[in-house]
């Protein structure tokens, strides 16, 4: 180690990155100290060895106690030349892919496995944005000791994530957002030995699986993004009649008392027979494909959350009476449960709610949020893609002792993929005949979803997919910001960072306390009726006036669309200068109107994306192209608008 590196280095990284400078100098330990080999006089740190090259970098070996050999980390020759190569091809890969007509590639790389930081170095010295993942802690120190890295550290734009931490993953994850990154990786490390060939090979399912999340975002709107419209404008009376879970927020501040989440996976089967002591210990909250399984089980529980728009999920609460509980609810909901929550639903030949009240929380949708922000915002629970990733957001927003989950397997044990009984069980018997029986229809939903073995909580291996292992990295980045302790029962689940294994007699060991969280309930409830029914006249009237502007903007927007459509595709085939000026001008007044409407947002909801506009053209010449792309993308602007109107002022077709 050369006299002053560390020592320069360590500086850099306080100036530059001062949480990790400090992560560093709080793992060095009294275990991490060198031997200097004498031939060379270089400090080693077994099993790491540190030894020259002929080009006078550094380069770095691996070797077990009692290993035959040392694996080399870079080059034996050239680590530094080695390492600008890579670099090189990377940016040529990119900038290729994009040429290749993936807009969706970004100047975004990954790099796992980063050594004495050769690659690194090369890389940061790029326009890109650099994301570096080590799994070994020491080999970060390592290299801080033994290279000067000023070329690494200055620019202070790389992002670095060492060691086990998955929420830095998923925060480094999240500059990722639309764009598609490149990961390369250094095999020797990646591979070194079995552990960490499986940590890198999770760290890369993941980033797969963050990076495919937009898309399959997109391929959702494109979807339900009419069925999510039509919801939010047969509900959009609920937005002045129910309150928002801002009401309920740290509900459980101060009173130790615990929450029971119940999600619907195979592991639920196990609480079965428990939950009437469970809800003696807890606050109960269910999503809406569990409610069947507690309600069998005797046991109504506090809260119930349904936020998918689908008919078919709407089916999960078809029919079921739970008096004693208050939904939750998304206002895209299908329109039927929200129905059935406010006495719409056939009990004995007469009306009856099928809850005791409803709470919305804020819209995902800026349909929704247009409204409920003018209206009476409703409090924002965060969302993963998934009922329970909301449900437990909640259970966080309550602020309780503890959060203890069941069900929440985000996996196939026994190649399971709901409770017995769950209403998908029962349509898949039902589906099912002698040649298609009902376990064949199972294993088709199992391999739908790209399956692939992954580490469970109880140590050995249990079948998840993409959509669940999403799922999974979500709760992870979510467990780990959390105040609360977060409790698993289902063994059989996917191993998940940040919530702890528990058994149910930890959780029946816990005081009875349903007396006390009664009384909580209907006192708190009372003082919202209070309240809420003091401000229903003002609350109607800026109900009636966001309505009204909403109308207004959507249709200014409408007609803005419709004429720079028409005065796009009136452009003669050779337009003077003059023609081509006024044109242009006049598009780009509809343009500049647009774009300052307060309802833009939910005018372009249901927009379709750019790549299908851009498909549509045949022109060409850049002038041209530019008026044919405009033609079709005010038009589109216009049919979308229109589609949402419709629903709005209640003369579009429902269905």
């Amino acid at each position: 180690m050369s006299p002053g590196i560390w020592e320069k280095n360590l500086a850099m990284l306080h100036s530059r990155y001062p949480e990790l400078a400090q992560q560093v100098e709080k793992n060095l330990s009294e275990d991490f100290l060198p031997q200097t080999t004498r031939t060379t006089g270089i400090e080693n740190y077994p099993p790491w060895f540190i030894e020259p090259t002929p080009s006078g970098y550094p380069t770095l070996l691996y070797q077990e106690a009692g290993g035959a050999s040392k694996i080399l980390i870079h080059s034996q020759r050239d680590p530094f030349r080695e390492a600008q190569r890579q670099a090189e091809n990377s940016l040529a890969e990119i900038e290729k892919s994009k040429k290749n007509g993936d807009e969706n590639t970004g100047r975004i790389i990954i790099l796992l496995g980063m050594g004495l930081g050769y690659t690194a170095e090369a890389l940061a010295q790029k326009n890109i944005t650099l994301i570096i993942v080590e799994r070994r802690r020491e080999i970060f120190t390592l290299a801080l000791k033994s290279r000067d890295l000023e070329n690494l550290l200055a620019p202070g734009n790389s992002l670095f994530v060492l060691g086990d931490g998955s929420a830095a993953i998923n925060a480094a994850l999240s500059l990722v957002k639309t764009q598609k990154p490149l990961v390369i990786k250094n095999r020797a490390l990646t591979g070194l030995t079995e552990e960490d060939t499986n940590w890198y090979d999770d760290v890369e399912r993941r980033i797969n699986t963050w990076a495919s999340k937009e898309e399959i975002n997109a391929a959702t709107l494109e979807r339900f993004g009419k069925r999510w419209t039509r919801n939010l404008a047969a509900n959009m009376d609920g937005v002045q009649n129910f309150p928002g879970v801002r009401y309920l927020e740290n509900l459980l501040s101060n009173t130790g008392i615990p929450v029971f989440l119940a999600a619907a996976g195979p592991s639920l089967n196990d609480t079965g027979k428990h939950l009437p002591q469970i809800h003696r210990r807890c606050i109960i909250i269910a999503v809406d494909t569990s409610l069947r399984f507690l309600l069998l089980n005797g046991v109504e529980p506090d809260f119930v959350f349904s936020v998918d728009p689908q008919y078919w999920n709407a089916q999960h609460l078809y029919r079921l009476s739970a008096p004693n509980t208050a939904l939750v609810a998304e206002s895209a909901v299908y329109p039927a449960v929200l129905q059935a929550a406010c006495g719409g639903m056939q009990i004995n030949g007469s009306n009856t709610a099928a809850f005791r009240r409803v709470f919305l929380c804020q819209s995902l949708f800026p349909l929704g949020r247009f409204i409920e922000d003018r209206t009476d915002p409703k409090g924002v629970l965060a969302a993963g893609g998934s009922v329970a990733t909301t449900a437990w957001d909640f259970a966080r927003f309550l602020d309780p002792g503890a959060i203890w989950i069941a069900g929440l397997d985000l996996a196939f044990p026994g190649y399971h993929t709901h409770y017995r009984g769950a209403l998908f069980e029962e349509n898949a018997h039902a589906a099912s005949s002698r040649l298609c029986p009902a376990e064949t229809l199972s294993i088709k939903s199992l391999e739908n979803g790209v399956p692939f073995p992954a580490a469970s909580t109880s140590g050995g291996k249990v079948l998840t997919d993409k959509r669940l292992s999403l799922y999974a990295a979500w709760f992870e980045n979510r467990f780990e910001l959390a105040s609360q302790t977060n409790f698993s029962l289902s063994p059989g689940g996917l191993a998940i960072r940040g919530i702890t294994a528990a058994k149910q007699e930890e959780l029946l060991s816990l005081p009875p306390r349903r007396e006390e969280i009664d009384e909580l309930l209907n006192s708190h409830y009372r003082h919202i009726d209070a309240e809420y029914s003091r401000e229903q006249q003002e609350r109607e009237a800026r109900y009636l006036d966001a309505r009204s502007d909403l109308t207004r903007g959507l249709t200014e927007i409408r007609d803005y669309a419709r004429d720079a459509a028409s005065i796009a595709k009136k452009i003669p085939a050779r337009p003077s200068a003059d023609e081509t000026a006024r044109a242009l001008k006049k598009l780009g007044k509809a343009n500049d109107a647009i774009a300052k409407s307060p309802v833009k947002g939910p005018a372009g909801f249901l927009f379709p994306p750019m790549e299908s506009i851009e498909e549509g053209l045949r022109e060409t010449d850049p002038l041209k192209r530019h008026l044919e792309f405009s033609g079709l993308f005010y038009q589109a602007l216009a049919e979308s608008v229109e589609y949402t109107l419709g629903f709005i002022k209640n003369d579009a077709p429902r269905g």
